[in-house]
């Protein structure tokens, strides 16, 4: 390997110091005299041997292109690339600061504002490259800067994928970080942005909790977790962390691509709300679960197991459930108006019941709502008023007809000398039945409903 004291000079660069050293070769502290200023200057080393070399060198390219075609604040910025007898290298802005890789090696939770700000950061860099079609592929500490100003930069492009030239690299090589990888590139699927952001959620969860959401002995153990472990939430490891990020990061770490965020940028926006709600500055925050996230981020596990159902059967059952408390407890509020006793009421005291804040129409749409199935509930509460109106009108002309019948016998009672008391306390019987009759159709309408 060549150190800094084998040359002073590489290209028009002028070494000054060796800043660290890696697979593929040697990062330099250098100065441009042309512009005056200071620089990183990364080199691959072109003594290798050949069936290393072709490999080392077209990532070295590879990175080269990717980030030197991106100019964004939270990406580290390529200034100019070049080629010697014995090394090639490329000309980086110089950042001072250190890898996140050092601030969470202690295994101690980051400070929450800067962990939030630091992943919504990334993210934004990270919407940047997907926005011109680049996807880094190997997103983890160690190539995460943090800067003394807070500023956060991504570096380390070697294994980026452009979607309309890509590399080739060699055949069947895992590229990435097992630690880091998506469940899609573990298994050799074609990785897209959305593994990125899976990538980005595992950085999270380290950063808030102090450890790993997959850990094993060794690599393949890492990736089976990967695979197929739901890691336990957030909070039940940092219990000082808010609830609604147990839902960001698992909606980062969801396995089904269409449960993932889409775009970075959602999960950026998403961190920085937490990040408002936790100095006080926003109450706005409305974070959808994906669909395998359990009802309680808290108690339940982190990510549900695959139901036996299908999700579609799976999605129907709990609107179902939903919708069959809502119904009951308007169909209460009907009856009451219609002059029916309520379902199962006690005259002689009152009856227990949920509270209306664990019970009611706006728990309901809370639920709905972290499930992301609102325009499901407010299909099916259509079809549930239709015919809850139609009940209740026939329950109403059997109250009319019954009147009548009632009004009909005391007049023919009274005509025939029949006592008034014993006359009305027939009606008051009669009248009685009425009731329990029409309450039972209402009982029996909504069931029949909640069953198709």
């Amino acid at each position: 390997m060549i150190n800094a004291t084998a040359m002073s000079m590489l290209g028009r660069y002028e070494i000054l110091s060796e800043l660290g050293q890696g697979a593929m070769g040697t990062v330099y502290k250098a100065r441009d005299p042309m512009l005056d200023r200071i620089v990183a200057v990364k080199t691959i080393n072109l003594t290798l041997p050949k069936e290393e070399l072709a490999e080392y060198e077209a990532r070295f390219y590879q990175e080269a292109k990717a980030a030197g075609g991106l100019s964004h604040r939270n990406i580290v910025t390529v200034h100019d690339i070049g080629r010697s007898d014995r090394v090639a290298y490329m000309a980086m802005e110089f950042l001072e600061g250190q890898e996140l890789r050092r601030l969470i090696q202690g295994r101690v939770p980051i400070q929450l504002a800067h962990a939030l700000d630091i992943g919504a950061q990334v993210a934004e860099g990270l919407q940047f490259a997907h926005d011109r079609q680049i996807i880094h592929r190997d997103i983890k500490p160690a190539n995460i800067m943090v800067l003394n100003d807070g500023l956060v930069k991504i570096t380390d492009f070697g294994i980026a994928r452009m979607r309309n030239n890509e590399v080739k690299t060699m055949t069947g090589m895992i590229l990435g970080s097992p630690k880091y990888m998506s469940p899609e590139q573990v298994s050799g699927k074609r990785a897209d942005t959305r593994s990125d952001i899976f990538s980005l959620g595992v950085v999270l969860y380290e950063m808030l909790t102090g450890t790993s959401p997959f850990v094993a002995d060794n690599i393949h153990g890492v990736m089976y977790q990967t695979m197929n472990f739901n890691p336990p939430a957030p909070r039940t490891l940092n219990p000082d962390l808010p609830e609604v990020l147990n839902l960001i990061i698992a909606k980062t770490l969801a396995k089904n691509l269409d449960d993932r965020y889409q775009q970075a940028k959602d999960l950026s926006h998403d961190l920085r709300l937490a990040l408002s709600e936790l100095s006080g500055e926003s109450s706005a925050l409305r974070i959808s679960a994906p669909a395998d996230q359990a009802a309680d981020p808290v108690e339940a596990p982190f990510v549900e197991p695959d139901s036996p159902l299908t999700r579609q059967e799976d999605k129907e059952a709990r609107i179902l459930n939903m919708a069959e408390d809502r119904a009951s407890a308007q169909s209460q509020d009907d009856s009451a108006q219609a002059g029916l006793p309520p379902q199962g009421s006690d005259a002689t005291g009152p009856a227990l019941g949920l509270s209306k804040a664990f019970d009611s129409f706006d728990a309901t749409m809370r639920l709905a709502a972290l499930t992301g199935m609102e325009k499901e509930l407010d299909t099916f509460s259509e079809t549930q008023k239709i015919a809850r109106l139609k009940s209740l009108a026939d329950a109403k002309r059997g109250l009319a007809a019954s009147a009548v019948t009632a009004s009909d016998s005391s007049t023919w009672q009274q005509s025939h000398g029949v006592p008034r008391n014993e006359s009305s306390g027939m009606s008051a019987s009669r009248l009685k039945l009425v009731w329990i009759g029409s309450a039972c159709m209402v009982i029996a309408a909504v069931a029949l409903l909640v069953l198709r």
